[in-house]
């Protein structure tokens, strides 16, 4: 047989410097160990991130009969919870309030001015001065324009002469009386001749009166010479040149004023409304008037008068208010929003709009009770103002009405608001995680 060769005998220098050693394979237990390992770390960080990202438990999420669940909590068993069926709900809430709160109508105005004058001239002539600029403010009584007054104080001088000469007249006819009569009383005259110089006498005052009168004309139609204005208010454009001819049958005259302060404005009243308006027509109510699109506030007046008839087309009565107008914001014909305040409504019970809900029955609000329940009750609605509604009927100032989260509510619901805090399981959360971030510390500590 053959013999097999001893291994060979590393020499000397060899055993004293030994070269790198040969890699050790793993075993196959070995490998699966650190699979196992790896998958587990990877389950644990999946486990760790969802119940770090998932919503706090809640003492109303709670089964029934579970540990440490409070007998008479929402979703547990007892009077205070549904049944157990579903948890409580978190709502908002809001404070029914005690207000003064106005009742107001609101209607389509149309600005008019007090008085609007187009001034023509009183007697014919050539225009001579223009006295006034477009647009200008005037005062009753100040010159606008001037007439050629050269013909009219000829006219003046001779109905003068002519009121004159029948006074003349007069005074002789009354000596010649004066004496007739004398000798009448001397039986030296008929009486016959008496009574013909006594109607001569009166027959001349007659034309003196005539001649005053004519002089009086005279001197009017000299006034009339110049122009003045008739009311206080604003002059409109210019219609007429100095040159021109003018005279009372111009159809535009010399200029138009119009008085702006104070200012009117007419609207509508329904008939409704308008027994009650003339009952309190003496009474202080307050008018607004707004733009055409209700955001500026032009002026504030007071209600001033209301009409005598109904309109038949349109069952409406024209009522007037009037605005002081100091800032000249309402201009003549302008359209403007009217907002009437008829009365106000004293310590009215007024929620938000959200707190008052329609069904099939009415309308009602869920008010919340001190034990964290609710109470569906029947209302009657009001006025609104703004975000809040008045309550006529049903509810007492004080009392908490819910505003949101109602919609999954029902009569006799219990509910958690806002700023309340758990009283179970509370922690549990918190303490699973504490105990999850324990466990994969440990997990992946080395060994």
């Amino acid at each position: 047989m053959p013999t097999t060769p001893p291994p060979p005998v590393p020499s000397p220098e060899a055993q004293r410097n030994p070269g790198p050693a040969a890699p050790r394979k793993l075993s196959r237990r070995a490998s699966l160990i650190g699979t196992v390992l790896a998958l587990l770390v990877a389950g644990g960080l999946a486990w760790l991130a969802w119940d770090l990202t998932r919503p706090e438990p809640t003492a109303s999420m709670q089964r029934p009969g579970a540990a440490g669940a409070r007998p008479g909590a929402a979703g547990g068993p007892g009077p205070g919870g549904p049944g157990g069926a579903r948890g409580a709900t978190t709502v908002g809430f809001a404070v029914a309030e005690a207000a003064d709160i106005p009742v107001n109508m609101e209607a389509l105005g149309t600005v008019v001015p007090q008085a609007t004058v187009r001034v023509r001239p009183q007697v014919t002539g050539v225009l001579t001065q223009v006295l006034f600029k477009e647009g200008q403010q005037v005062k009753k009584g100040q010159l606008l324009a001037t007439i050629d007054p050269r013909p009219f104080e000829m006219a003046l001088q001779q109905a003068i002469g002519q009121r004159m000469r029948d006074e003349a007249q007069l005074a002789a006819a009354r000596v010649t009386l004066e004496r007739f009569e004398t000798l009448l009383r001397q039986d030296s005259i008929a009486r016959q001749e008496v009574d013909t110089q006594r109607a001569t006498v009166n027959q001349l005052a007659a034309t003196v009166v005539s001649s005053k009168a004519a002089e009086g004309t005279a001197r009017l139609n000299l006034g009339y010479t110049r122009i003045v204005a008739p009311i206080e208010g604003r002059v409109g454009l210019r219609t007429v040149d100095v040159g021109n001819q003018v005279g009372p049958s111009d159809t535009n005259g010399v200029a138009i004023i119009t008085k702006l302060i104070p200012i009117d404005v007419e609207f509508a009243v329904p008939q409704d409304n308008a027994s009650w308006l003339q009952q309190n027509a003496g009474a202080a109510m307050e008018v607004k008037a707004f733009d055409r699109t209700r955001t500026t506030l032009l002026d504030t007046g007071n209600f001033a008068s209301l009409d005598n008839q109904i309109d038949t087309s349109t069952g409406t009565v024209r009522a007037k208010a009037r605005f002081a107008n100091a800032r000249l914001q309402l201009f003549p014909s302008q359209f403007v929003n009217v907002q009437l305040q008829l009365r106000v409504l004293k310590d009215a019970v007024m929620v938000p709009v959200p707190a008052v809900r329609q069904s099939g029955s009415g309308e009602y609000v869920f008010v919340l009770m001190p034990d964290r329940t609710v109470k569906q009750r029947p209302v009657v609605r009001g006025q609104m103002v703004g975000d809040r509604v008045q309550v006529v009927s049903g509810l007492q100032v004080g009392e908490r009405v819910i505003t949101e989260g109602a919609d999954r509510l029902r009569d006799g619901a219990r509910v958690t608001l806002p700023g309340d805090t758990p009283r179970q399981g509370g922690g549990g959360g918190r303490q699973r995680r504490n105990a999850a971030s324990a466990a994969m510390g440990a997990g992946s500590a080395p060994r």
